[in-house]
This record gives C-alpha cells, structure tokens and sequence, in this order.
C-alpha cells in the first residue's frame, strides 16, 4: 500500500448480558467507542470489494453516526456563519455534512491489505474536559500512522469531534479551510450543494 493511500485512510477513522443492569447500559468509554469505530473500518476494508460502495456505506454508516458528533463537527467546520442560519438550513447542512463524511469513509476504507488499529486504553485528558485517544494505523509500511481522537462528551455520550494525523494535522481544519472560500461567497446553500456534489463523486 502506498504511502499516499495510507494518508488518505488515515484522515478520513445480542446473546443476554451476564453484567449488572447499571454496567450493561453504560455508555461506552472513550477507547471502548474509538475501538468500535476501527473495528468497523477494518471490518468494511475487509469486505470492501464483495460490499461495494454502496455496501460499505451501509455497513459504516450507523458505526459513524454512533462515533462521531455530527452535528458538533458541521458547526465548526460552517464557523460564525453557523449563528446566522435558520434551523432548517442548520439541519439540511447537517446532514449534507454527514453523508458525505460517510460517503468518505465508504471510499477511502476499501480494500484490506493486513492492516489494523492498535488503540491506547489510557486516554489524555485535556483542562476543557475533552479527551484524547491515541491510536496507530499499523500497515506494510516501517512506521505506523498515528491518529488522534479528540472527543467531547455530550449528555453523558462520548463522541469524536475531531482528527488528528501525526498528533498536529486536524481534519477539521482542513475541511474548515477548504470550505470557508465557498460559505464567504455563497453561505450555507452554496455549501451543502457542493457536498453533496463531493458524495456523489465519492460515490461514482
């Protein structure tokens, strides 16, 4: 697998319970919830050329809606305009957001080549309250990728809000500057017309 490729995956990622009742409807912990997350990666790489595009899309996307704070990361990547937008325009961007995250997902997580996650069971805890987990992307290649997870709990949930590839390159960041040209000239439309655009590119 080529170095590039190994960038790309990286930015983008009931038998009855023998526990006590409080226990088995515990939220996850923050690496119990990064863990379910790659394990769904590599379950859709594993299977990606029998799923397909369409079959990976629907394999990962509860696993994505469960992991990742959606609505948090649309609001950050919109920036101030965000305030600015009607609740039906909060919403429609939203979920314009959130399938194309998925639809990235689906592409990029598409074929196995022995990879696998290791994921850090000792999160840092940061002074905001938010927590990070380490993780290591290990392919072919002499050195793992690490990702970072940045994640926020919501109402008792934790959830990622962001990625970080080498410990410093966030997502949100790029995904922030490479819209804010688009939201400054055409707002939140222009902005939801060019993802779903993008998804269905990632589709094709």
């Amino acid at each position: 697998m080529s170095r590039s490729r190994i960038l790309s995956i990286a930015l983008s990622l009931g038998a009855f319970s023998t526990l006590p009742f409080d226990r088995a409807q515990a939220e996850p912990t923050p690496p119990e919830t990064v863990q379910a997350f790659c394990d769904a990666l590599i379950s859709a790489m594993k299977q990606g050329p029998t799923l397909g595009f369409s079959g990976r899309k629907n394999l990962l996307e509860p696993e994505i809606r469960k992991a990742l704070d959606l609505p948090l990361m649309t609001r950050l990547v919109m920036g101030p305009p965000w305030r600015a937008l009607t609740p039906e325009q909060q919403g429609q961007l939203v979920e314009a957001f959130s399938q194309f995250s998925v639809a990235t997902y689906a592409n990029r997580f598409s074929s196995y080549s022995g990879e696998r996650f290791s994921v850090d069971p000792s999160p840092t805890r940061l002074q905001s309250g938010d927590v990070i987990v380490h993780t290591q992307l290990k392919t072919n290649e002499p050195e793992p990728v690490r990702l970072d997870y940045l994640m926020r709990d919501g109402n008792g949930r934790w959830q990622v809000i962001d990625v970080f590839l080498s410990g410093s390159i966030s997502e949100l960041a790029a995904r922030r500057s490479e819209f804010s040209s688009v939201v400054r000239q055409g707002g939140a439309s222009a902005l939801i017309e060019l993802l779903k655009k993008k998804t269905a590119e990632l589709s094709g």
